[in-house]
């Protein structure tokens, strides 16, 4: 049992079943209203991890609209440092009130989201570090963004993405340790495919996520990304790139049988998403600064209708 609080700010309370039922209808819709590719992937889990799934990604949502969308101003590094301090509490089984006048509120989070998480953080072992990663991540995306090399991208690829995966499978279930290093990979492909889908969206906010000694390399300069100039040396660079992330999601893959049986359709739902992304991204001719990759609608019919299939016992070769 955690001590009890000093912090008056903090205060123990016992939810009831029913609240904690209204509260993952919250983050369910949250995900939902999100529109994200995940969301397919996530459905098709058990109610009770899709239920915690729901949560942690509302909570990693969260800490990146802060960062993008919520308006905070100078005020953004304070409200990070106000979702970390939920956390804790989260963590820690308490209510939190943070309007003390210290930190912001983080104005888009609401109880059932925290109530909801909190329950997660107590039925599953999820390591407070990866959450906090997420945060860290999202910290690097406030101020210009811009990265050397590589393995420097990768690093920021861990934060934002592979910690959110390790988070993921101690929802999921698995016994073998190489799941960990295997959830790293397939973290780290995914969040290069958006990477590669965004350059345009990414330039437009200060941020160039591309390693400029690779930029260099192939001759590639800022000038041409901004005036969205689809040259030979970028058309082989997106070639390259494209090739890495493949190679990062074939290690990836590795990951789905060391998991729960009832949870692997989960990432492979995902990482069929991520390989058709990449798919787009090569028949647009690599030009993603003027064309966006994208699952067209039938693509997201007949992947809805796999999912339903699977759902009753059907499987394709």
């Amino acid at each position: 049992m955690p001590p009890e609080s000093n912090n008056p700010a903090e205060v123990k309370s016992t939810p009831t079943p029913q609240q904690i039922t209204e509260a993952y209808k919250v983050v369910a819709n949250a995900t939902r209203a999100a529109s994200s590719n995940f969301y397919y992937a996530f459905i098709t889990l058990p109610p009770e991890k899709r239920n915690a799934v729901y949560a942690g990604y509302a909570f990693c949502r969260l800490a990146d609209d802060v960062v993008d969308e919520g308006g905070y101003g100078d005020q953004t590094g304070a409200a990070l440092d106000s979702l970390e301090t939920h956390l804790a509490a989260a963590y820690a089984g308490n209510v939190h009130d943070s309007g003390n006048g210290e930190v912001p509120v983080v104005k888009e989070a609401t109880p059932a989201m925290w109530l909801a998480l909190g329950d997660t953080l107590h039925k599953y072992p999820i390591d407070q570090q990866h959450l906090l990663d997420v945060v860290e991540g999202c910290r690097r995306d406030f101020d210009d963004v811009t990265y050397e090399t590589f393995d420097d991208l990768v690093e920021y690829c861990k934060l934002v993405a592979s910690a959110t995966g390790l988070a993921l499978i101690e929802v999921f279930g698995y016994e073998d340790e190489r799941a960990v290093e295997y959830a790293i990979d397939l973290g780290i492909a995914l969040q290069l495919t958006n990477i590669l889908r965004d350059i345009t969206e990414d330039l437009e906010i200060g941020r160039v996520y591309l390693p400029a000694n690779e930029l260099a390399e192939y001759g590639i300069t800022l000038y041409d990304l901004r005036n969205k100039r689809i040259t030979s040396e970028f058309v082989l660079f997106m070639k390259f790139q494209v090739g890495r992330a493949r190679n990062y999601l074939a290690s990836g893959v590795r990951l789905f049988p060391l998991l729960d049986k009832q949870s692997r359709q989960c990432p492979e739902t995902m990482t069929h998403v991520y390989e058709i992304l990449l798919d787009q991204i090569e028949k647009l001719g690599y030009d993603t600064l003027n064309n966006r990759a994208s699952l067209s609608k039938f693509q997201k019919f007949k992947l809805l209708s796999v999912i339903w299939l699977r759902s009753r016992g059907i499987r394709f070769v």
